[in-house]
C-alpha cells in the first residue's frame, strides 16, 4: 500500500504525519520519523485491519492574509 506523510520538524524532533490514515510518530531525523511511521502503521491495522479502498488527499499550499 502507498501512503503519504508530512514531516515537520517540532524543537527537536520531527513529527512524521499519515494524511491517509490519523496515525502519527516522531523521530530525531526525518528519516527516524518516517520509519518509527511506518512501524506505528503496521501495529495500527494489526489492531484495524488494513484499508479495502485507500483515496490519497490531494496536498496544496496556500496563503492567508492575518
Amino acid at each position: 500500500m502507498e501512503f503519504t506523510a508530512a514531516i515537520t520538524q517540532e524543537g527537536d524532533l520531527f513529527v512524521a504525519r499519515c494524511l491517509e490514515v490519523e496515525v502519527t510518530s516522531q523521530g530525531l531525523s526525518a528519516e527516524d520519523s518516517l520509519e518509527n511511521l511506518k512501524e506505528a502503521l503496521g501495529l495500527y491495522f494489526e489492531d484495524e485491519g488494513a484499508p479495502i479502498e485507500l483515496a490519497h488527499p490531494t496536498v496544496t499550499t496556500f496563503q492567508l492574509s492575518a
